[in-house]
């Protein structure tokens, strides 16, 4: 379990989930959460490579907060298949 200065840890599966995603293009998105009386991000959900950013948007809370990656892809000007990873504060 990795530590930061906040005192708030990440625990060691949020890092090997985004490894996947990154390298091997396991999951569309994953959301992490924040576990309050254990002090550290969790993976709350991923999401599988068929999903939509609708599947995504939908697996977000209304009324609480979330850290998320999505895999992004998208089709350039010059015809290119591309994809970005984007991180999102919720």
């Amino acid at each position: 379990m990795a530590n930061a200065a906040s005192g708030m840890a990440v625990h060691d599966d949020c890092k090997l989930k985004f490894l996947e995603l990154k390298a091997k293009r396991t999951y569309r998105f994953i959301v992490f959460k924040i576990e309050e009386k254990q002090k550290q991000v969790v993976v709350e959900k991923v999401g599988e490579p068929t999903n939509s950013y609708e599947d995504f948007a939908a697996s977000l809370p209304a009324d609480e907060c979330r850290y998320a990656v999505y895999d992004f892809d998208f089709v350039t000007e010059e015809n290119c298949q591309k994809s970005r990873i984007i991180f999102i504060a919720w």
